[in-house]
C-alpha cells in the first residue's frame, strides 16, 4: 500500500537571537562562571550557526529559570507552534482539520499532560474521534522516526489521513548552573521549532510533487546510552552531548545504512540524495565522510543549520521541505541520529 505525502509545513516561534547576540549574552551570564568559557567561545563563529528562533526573548535567559518556569514557556509556546504547523500543513495537503483521522506530536523538550495535540484540539477544530499519538524520548531522530510512526499508521489504516507534528523548545534548557561542555555546545546550537506533514494513501490534489514514503527503518547501538540525552534535575532538563558523536558518526553511520538500505530491499547506489538531520557543522562533515558523499554536498542540511539552527526532532523535516522546494527528484532516504544511540531512516521518492 503506497503512502504519499500529501502536505508539509514549518513554523519557528517569534524571537530571533543572531548568534553574535547569543554570543554576547552567554559570555556575559557565563564567561565570569565558566574558566573555559572563552577557550570554547570560538565555536560560536565555527558551529554553522548563523542565527535561531526560540520561544522565550533573549531577556528571558539572563536569569536562573526553575524547572516549572521552563516547562510554562514550553506549554504556551507549543500551543501556538503546533497550531501554526498543523494548519500549515493542512493547507499544503488541501484538507481541513475534520478530515484528520491521527495525530502523531513528537517532542522531548517538556511535559505536557494533556499533551499538545489536546492542547491545541479546540482551536484547531479536530474531530472528538481522533486518534492521538503522543511521542517522548526521540530527541535529535524524531522527525525521521515520526515520520515512520506515522507513515505505518497511514498504511494501516488506508484512506485515513495522518498528521505527524515533531515540535522542539531546546533553547529552554539553556543552563547557567552546571557549566559543562555540553552546556555551551546547547548554548552553540540549539533553536526552536516545529515542522510537520500529512500522509495517506490517498493522493492529494495539491502543489506538491509526487512524494512516495516507505516504511522506516532504525537501528541502536550497544553500550551507547550515554551519548546524547537529558540529565534530569530540580531545575530542569541538562543535555547530555558526548564529544565523540561526529566520530561515532563517521565510524558507525555508514554500516548502519547498509543494514537498514538492506532490510528495506534497496541498494546503496540506488539512493539519489541523502535528506539528514543537521546536528552541526561537524556532524554534517562526518556523515559526509561515512557515506562517501561529495565535500559540500549536503547543501540544504548546512543551509538550515545556519539558518535555524539545530531544533532537534523537528530539523530533519525542515530539510526535506528545502530538498522539495530545490527540485529534487529520485529515491532519497531521510536519516537522522538521536539518543539511545539511534539512527533512524525513511525511504522517501519523489517523480
Amino acid at each position: 500500500m503506497t503512502v504519499f505525502l500529501n502536505g508539509i509545513g514549518t513554523a519557528v516561534p517569534p524571537h530571533e537571537l543572531p548568534q553574535d547576540l547569543v554570543l554576547d549574552n552567554a559570555r556575559r551570564i557565563l564567561g565570569p562562571r565558566y574558566s573555559q568559557f572563552e577557550r570554547m567561545a570560538k565555536t560560536f563563529t565555527t558551529s554553522g550557526v548563523e542565527k535561531r528562533y526560540s520561544m522565550a526573548p533573549i531577556e528571558w535567559f539572563q536569569h536562573p529559570r526553575t524547572w516549572p518556569e521552563r516547562n510554562q514557556v514550553y506549554l504556551e509556546g507549543s500551543k501556538s507552534l503546533f497550531i501554526e504547523t498543523a494548519t500549515a500543513c493542512l493547507e499544503s495537503a488541501g484538507l481541513q482539520p475534520e478530515q484528520i483521522d491521527t495525530i502523531v506530536t513528537v517532542s522531548s523538550t517538556g511535559v505536557a499532560t494533556p499533551t499538545i495535540e489536546a492542547l491545541a484540539w479546540k482551536e484547531m477544530g479536530f474531530r472528538t474521534d481522533v486518534r492521538r499519538i503522543p511521542v517522548f524520548g526521540l530527541g535529535c531522530a524524531g522527525g525521521v522516526s515520526g515520520l515512520s510512526i506515522a507513515q505505518a499508521q497511514a498504511e494501516a489504516r488506508p484512506g485515513s489521513h495522518v498528521l505527524i507534528v515533531a515540535l522542539e523548545a531546546c533553547t529552554l534548557s539553556f543552563r547557567s548552573d552546571r557549566l559543562q561542555k555540553a552546556d555551551i555546545i546547547a548554548t552553540v546550537l540549539f533553536g526552536d521549532g516545529a515542522a510537520g506533514a500529512c500522509l495517506s494513501t490517498s493522493r492529494s490534489d495539491n502543489q506538491l510533487p509526487h512524494v512516495e514514503l516507505g516504511a522506516g527503518q532504525e537501528e541502536i547501538w550497544a553500550d551507547t546510552l550515554g551519548i546524547m540525552g537529558w540529565d534530569v534535575d530540580e531545575a530542569g532538563l541538562g543535555v547530555v552531548f558526548d564529544r565523540s558523536i561526529p566520530t561515532f558518526a563517521e565510524e558507525h553511520f555508514a554500516a548502519a545504512t547498509e543494514r537498514a538500505l538492506e532490510r528495506m530491499g534497496m541498494d546503496r547506489t540506488a539512493i539519489d540524495r541523502f535528506v539528514c538531520h543537521p546536528g552541526g557543522a561537524k556532524v554534517v562533515e562526518a556523515i559526509e565522510k561515512s557515506l562517501e558523499l561529495e565535500a559540500q554536498s549536503l547543501d540544504a542540511e548546512r543551509e538550515t543549520l545556519r539558518n535555524l539552527g539545530n531544533m532537534s526532532a523537528p530539523t530533519a523535516l525542515f530539510v526535506l521541505k528545502r530538498v522539495l522546494e530545490q527540485g529534487h527528484k529520485g529515491q532519497m532516504i531521510a536519516c537522522a541520529l538521536g539518543p539511545g544511540f539511534t539512527a533512524s531512516f525513511v525511504p522517501v521518492r519523489v517523480s
